[in-house]
Order: C-alpha cells, then sequence, then structure tokens
C-alpha cells in the first residue's frame, strides 16, 4: 500500500484548481493558477464516451457547460467544441491535465462514482485512469467516496496512494442510499479492504470519532471544502491539510 506523499500535507490544496470570475473550476486555466500560487490541485474526473478520462466534475454539462447532454455521451471531440461557462476554456482531459502540472504540484485525483448509489457498478473508469496516472511523474494521489472505485484503482496501480472521499452522509443530501450504506459509509468501514492510506472527509464532520480513531492511528486526515480563514483555523485542529476555494490561504 502506497502511502500519501507528504507534498499533500504541506500545501494547501485548490478545490478543483484555483478558480474565480473568468477561471473556471477544473479547467488548465485553474490549474495555471494554483502552480503559479504554489498550491496543490484537486480535481473530479468523470468519463466521456468510450471511457477518456475528463477532469470535470457533473454528470451532465448544463451548469457549466451550457448544454442538457451528459457528459459520458459525448465523444472527446465534440465536447472539446464546448467552452467552460463564458470563458474560452475547453473541458480538458486527464492526460492534457498531467502534462500540464507535469509534477510541479501535487496533484488529487477524485474519481466520480459511476454506480448511482456507491455500489460495485463502476465501470472502466477506474482502469483508464491508471493507465494514465502510472506514468505519471510527480506527487499525485487518488481518491473517491465510491470504496469500490478506490479498491479498484488500488488494484490496478498499487504503487499510487488512495484514500476515500467522506462525510457523514446524512439522508437528506444521498436520497439514493439506505440507511445501512449511510452507517457503513460515514463510519468510514471500507478503509483497510479497499486499500485507502489517506481520507479526505468533509469538514463539517471532522468530530466524527471515525476520523479521530483514523489519525490515532497515524492515517493523514484532509478535508474539504474549507472557505474562509475562520473555516481552515477550526478545520487544522483535526486536519493534517485543507482542501479550499474562495480565499488564499497561506502556504
Amino acid at each position: 500500500m502506497a502511502g500519501l506523499p507528504p507534498e499533500f500535507l504541506r500545501l494547501p490544496i485548490a478545490h478543483r484548481g484555483l478558480h474565480g470570475e473568468g477561471v473556471p473550476e477544473n479547467s488548465l486555466a485553474a490549474a495555471t493558477a494554483a502552480i503559479e500560487a504554489g498550491y496543490a490541485i484537486e480535481m473530479d474526473i468523470q468519463p466521456a464516451a468510450g471511457g477518456v478520462p475528463m477532469v470535470f466534475h457533473d454528470y451532465d454539462l448544463s451548469r457549466l457547460a451550457g448544454d442538457q447532454g451528459f457528459i459520458a455521451d459525448l465523444d472527446p471531440d465534440d465536447l472539446a467544441g464546448m467552452r467552460l461557462l463564458d470563458s474560452d476554456e475547453q473541458i480538458p482531459t486527464l492526460a492534457a491535465m498531467l502534462r500540464l502540472v507535469d509534477g510541479r504540484v501535487p496533484l488529487l485525483i477524485e474519481i466520480k462514482d459511476q454506480d448511482g448509489r456507491l455500489g460495485p457498478h463502476i465501470g472502466d473508469l477506474p482502469g483508464h485512469v491508471a493507465a494514465q496516472v502510472k506514468g505519471y511523474q510527480g506527487p499525485v494521489a487518488v481518491m473517491s467516496f465510491n470504496p469500490h472505485v478506490v479498491k479498484a484503482f488500488h488494484d490496478l496501480a498499487p504503487d499510487i496512494a488512495v484514500g476515500i472521499t467522506s462525510c457523514g452522509f446524512p439522508a437528506e443530501d444521498w436520497p439514493a442510499l439506505d440507511e445501512e450504506t449511510r452507517k457503513r459509509l460515514a463510519d468510514i468501514d471500507d478503509f483497510a479492504d479497499c486499500g485507502a492510506s489517506f481520507i479526505s472527509h468533509d469538514r463539517r464532520d471532522l468530530t466524527n470519532p471515525r476520523v479521530d480513531a483514523l489519525k490515532a492511528q497515524g492515517v493523514p486526515i484532509l478535508c474539504w471544502t474549507v472557505r474562509s480563514p475562520e473555516q481552515e483555523d477550526a478545520a487544522r485542529r483535526v486536519a493534517d491539510n485543507i482542501t479550499f476555494e474562495g480565499y488564499a490561504p497561506q502556504i
């Protein structure tokens, strides 16, 4: 099992890159801004048609690209013709993002769930991501809310650190999950079985006893998403590092 590279505990992690007005989230411009500021980068992966990994958060294109379709239904060439928000930025492929970052700052990659209920029907996206990340030279780690995704990626690329993206899984935020599943996920019960070496936990749930237990075992605790210095101060009482947006943490 690969441990989380120490760079992930030193540099604050820009949520979806260092985005803001005129610089869309998960864009090459947001990554460039984070690199120039000296921050690590967190980004999301969704599949285009054929499983090609794209740097994109949502399942549909409406919020970020003004299209009613789903990203998984479109070829990368079709997606290349779209623009993010009101910018000139394209939806980048994972390959393009890896070329841009090129090991200059840590890269935290979240593979989005493809099952719909954080279950075993994850498709081949972990394999496509593993194939591209295996040869990457630089600090990189992969995580997902879905433990099945984490395990699948770990089995394919055991030399790359993997972690679980976690939270309290309240019913109102996760209506597709039954109570038993929500409890198992909130208790992070799959941590050892999926090969995880860290978690990235909701800052609002850092008093979760399981987080405290993992921290006591020496497991690195990242957290999401911090939006002010005051939230950062509170989060760092438990978390080893933060994922942030909307302000500029000190390095």
